[in-house]
């Protein structure tokens, strides 16, 4: 026990000879304010208790998050074409091609949690509409319909208007599958 008690001298004397308080508390700041920053981070994992599920519904028995309708009259445009106005700012399978449509995904995945964002104007009405582009995940890619047009897309340092992310990280699986245009609100007038 001497011995481990002179070892045990030897190293806490040489800590304190090579260290100072003043490193030590930056060090123990520096850690303590890293740790707190960990909440901080922009994704919200896919591990959170899931919302409880509606038995029955317009969208089917079972369905595990309820379609975005869009609301609109007039929706004018072939949906599995890349030249339908709500896929101004897509990049991706095209989830109508893939056994979903424009706002759900296909029977075995998931819609990932977080998007990105593009304004887009229907030609039916002329007006702006702010549409959320979700990630369908879970099942490997649909390979079908593949469109990319960059129309307002934003550097990656803007991660919500960027349409080269993999979605798909804020949900169970990262395995991507196809994408949903879903219309989310009106688009405010520009500012003159």
């Amino acid at each position: 026990m001497a011995r481990f008690d002179k070892i045990t001298e030897n190293l806490a004397r040489g800590i304190a000879r090579g260290t100072s308080r003043r490193s030590l508390l930056a060090w123990l700041g520096a850690g303590m304010t890293g740790a707190a920053s960990i909440p901080l981070l922009p994704v919200a994992r896919a591990a959170t208790p899931p919302a409880p599920e509606a038995p029955h519904g317009p969208h089917g028995a079972g369905a595990t998050r309820p379609a975005i309708v869009s609301g609109l009259g007039q929706d004018p445009g072939d949906r599995s074409s890349c030249d339908y106005w709500r896929y101004c700012a897509i990049d991706g399978f095209l989830c109508s091609c893939c056994g979903g449509s424009v706002n759900t995904c296909p029977p075995g995945t998931e819609m990932s949690p977080i998007t990105w964002i593009g304004t887009c104007t229907n030609p039916a009405d002329g007006r702006a509409y702010v549409i959320s582009y979700n990630d369908c995940c879970g099942t490997s890619s649909c390979g079908q319909c593949l469109c990319n047009r960059n129309e307002g897309d934003r550097p990656q340092v803007r991660p919500q208007s960027n349409n080269d992310y993999n979605w798909c990280l804020g949900s169970e699986s990262s395995v991507y599958n196809c994408s949903v245009a879903a219309v989310i609100g009106v688009a405010l007038p520009a500012a003159k």
